[in-house]
């Protein structure tokens, strides 16, 4: 009888505990901006940047959409900057700066690249 009423004391207290455990919230946690786009484009895929500055490219990038440059013309410049700069390698970094750093500028440059063809 002692044995039931322990074996009973201890399966209850296991029930209780799992249900704790699954209960529990999940604990989830998002870089900073900056530090999602720097991982992503130094350490992910490694690019080599002007002045060795991959922030500040990102928010130039950033700067020049604002001020209305279409994607052609932000992918141009990045071919002409950063290495690797293949049609790929540019639309990484440039979807990248844009969605990250500055995503209220995404539809602007969207809109921009719609009748986009890559140069052969």
């Amino acid at each position: 009888m002692m044995r039931r009423t322990i074996g009973s004391v201890i399966l209850g207290l296991c029930c209780i505990g799992n249900a704790a455990v699954l209960q529990a919230p999940v604990a989830s946690a998002v870089p900073a901006p900056e530090v999602e786009y720097t991982y992503d484009v130094v350490v992910r895929r490694h690019y080599e940047f002007p002045g060795n500055d991959a922030l500040g490219y990102g928010y130039r990038l950033c700067d020049r959409v604002t001020q209305g440059a279409s994607y052609s013309d932000v992918m141009s410049d990045v071919k002409a900057d950063v290495t690797p700069n293949d049609e790929f390698a540019a639309n990484y970094l440039v979807s990248n700066a844009i969605g990250i750093l500055c995503p209220v500028r995404v539809w602007q440059l969207r809109n921009s690249a719609a009748n986009y063809r890559p140069p052969d």
